[in-house]
């Protein structure tokens, strides 16, 4: 039941941080597998959510450490439609910001996962993944800061590719 209810949300975060289908489902398997093993150990039923967010986040970490020899597949990921008159244009975006993120190590996409994605606060990332939450803010700071940069990065290459051209 537990895995039943949670796989959906488990499974879109994953795929957030890994950006690769098979790699999320490995990820959301091992997690249901941990969370099944773990589960004695969990004193506060309350602090389910949380402590099941944590095991997904630092499953997440194992698996990319474990598929950075192999190469990554782009899997286009669903996302909300823009509004139509806007449409070529966000899909630029959207595409820049693709290509920028998969760019990131994933302790920062993940990072950026728990705060833009799933809303959450520095302080209840730090409550999530069991971290002060000054540390969670210098994770979430030097996250912007390297998607800045590889965004940067994405736009200089596109430029000097189209001056190739």
């Amino acid at each position: 039941m537990l895995a039943r209810s949670n796989a959906d949300w488990l499974f879109a975060v994953a795929q957030r941080i890994l950006r690769d289908f098979d790699r999320a489902e490995d990820a959301v398997q091992q997690t249901i597998i941990t969370a099944w093993r773990e589960l004695p150990n969990l004193r506060d039923a309350e602090r389910f959510q949380p402590w099941l967010r944590r095991i997904l986040v630092r499953t997440c970490y194992e698996e990319s450490r474990r598929a950075r020899s192999t190469t990554s597949i782009l899997h286009i990921v669903p996302t909300d439609r823009p509004d139509p008159s806007d449409e070529i244009l966000a899909v630029a975006d959207r595409d820049q910001l693709e290509r920028g993120f998969r760019r990131l190590p994933p302790e920062h996409r993940a990072i950026l996962v728990l705060h833009h994605y799933l809303g959450m606060s520095p302080a209840e990332i730090a409550e999530n993944l069991g971290v002060p939450a000054g540390t969670a803010r210098s994770r979430l700071h030097y996250a912007h800061r390297a998607m800045r940069a590889a965004l940067e990065a994405e736009s200089r290459q596109i430029a000097a590719e189209g001056r190739g051209a």
